[in-house]
C-alpha cells in the first residue's frame, strides 16, 4: 500500500511541473508573423525561456523517472494501476506518444543565401528572403491533409496541442528556438503526401519566392522515415471530435 500511496502523491507534483513548462512555453511563444511586416527583437526574452525550460526539463525527467518507478511497483499489487498502465500503453500511438517508422517525405526550407559580404541583395525586402511561420504552417497543413500519420518538425514530433511560432528569424517549438534549414519530416504515402504540398496554396508562393529569390525548398521521399514519440509534456483541458 505504501507504493500506491507514493504513486499518488507523486502524480499531482508531476502535472504541476508539467503545467509550469506548459505556461513558460506559451508566454515565450507569442511571437511575430514576419512576412506580415511586423517585426520584434525577443532574443533576450527567449534565451531566458530557454534557460527556465531546461530547469524545467531537467526536472522533470528526473521526476518523471521517479514516478515511472513508484507506478511499476505499484502495478504489481494494484490491479487498477495494471490496468491504467495498460491502458495508457494502448492510446499512446494515437496520440503520438510513440514512435513510427514508415515511408514518408522530407521537406528542407532554407533562407535565401546570402552574399560574399553576408548580406542580401539590395533593393529586396528582407522579409522576402527568409523563411517564415506561415510557410512551415502551409507545409504543416498540406502533410496533414495528405493523410500524414505522423509529423515532426526538426526532431520534435508534432502533437494535437503543438504550435510552432515565429521569434525573429527563428521558429519556437516545445519551449525551443530553431534557425534555418528548417526539416519537417511525415510519414505517409508518398504520392498522397506529393499533390498535397502541390495543391497548398502557401506552398506555391513560397514555391514562388524560391524561384524569384533563392530560397531553398526540397523534397525527398526516402522509402522509410522515422518519428520520435512525443516527449513534452500533454495538457489538454477540452477537446471535440471533428466529423469527417
Amino acid at each position: 500500500m505504501r507504493s500506491v500511496d507514493g504513486w499518488r502523491a507523486a502524480v499531482p507534483v508531476v502535472c504541476m511541473l508539467a503545467g509550469l513548462l506548459f505556461a513558460v512555453s506559451r508566454v515565450s511563444a507569442e511571437g511575430h508573423d514576419l512576412r506580415g511586416g511586423r517585426t520584434q527583437e525577443l532574443s533576450g526574452l527567449v534565451r531566458e525561456a530557454e534557460a527556465r525550460v531546461a530547469a524545467a526539463e531537467s526536472r522533470l525527467g528526473d521526476l518523471s523517472g521517479r514516478l515511472q518507478a513508484v507506478e511499476r511497483a505499484a502495478a504489481k499489487s494494484d490491479g487498477r494501476t495494471a490496468a491504467a498502465q495498460a491502458r495508457s500503453q494502448r492510446l499512446g500511438p494515437h496520440v503520438g506518444l510513440s514512435a513510427l517508422t514508415g515511408p514518408g517525405l522530407v521537406v528542407t526550407l532554407t533562407d535565401a543565401p546570402r552574399g560574399a559580404d553576408g548580406r542580401y541583395p539590395q533593393g529586396v525586402a528582407p522579409d522576402a528572403l527568409v523563411v517564415h511561420q506561415q510557410d512551415v504552417q502551409s507545409i504543416l497543413n498540406a502533410l496533414w491533409a495528405g493523410g500524414a500519420e505522423a509529423i515532426k518538425v526538426q526532431d520534435q514530433r508534432l502533437v494535437a496541442t503543438s504550435a510552432v511560432r515565429c521569434i525573429g528569424n527563428t521558429l519556437l517549438l516545445g519551449g525551443r528556438t530553431y534557425s534555418p534549414p528548417y526539416v519537417i519530416t511525415a510519414i505517409g504515402d508518398h504520392g498522397r503526401l506529393s499533390a498535397a504540398l502541390d495543391a497548398e496554396h502557401g506552398v506555391q508562393v513560397f514555391r514562388q519566392y524560391a524561384q524569384t529569390y533563392g530560397l531553398g525548398y526540397q523534397v525527398q521521399a526516402p522509402r522509410t522515415v522515422s518519428v520520435p514519440g512525443y516527449a513534452g509534456p500533454v495538457r489538454l483541458d477540452s477537446a471535440q471530435e471533428v466529423p469527417r
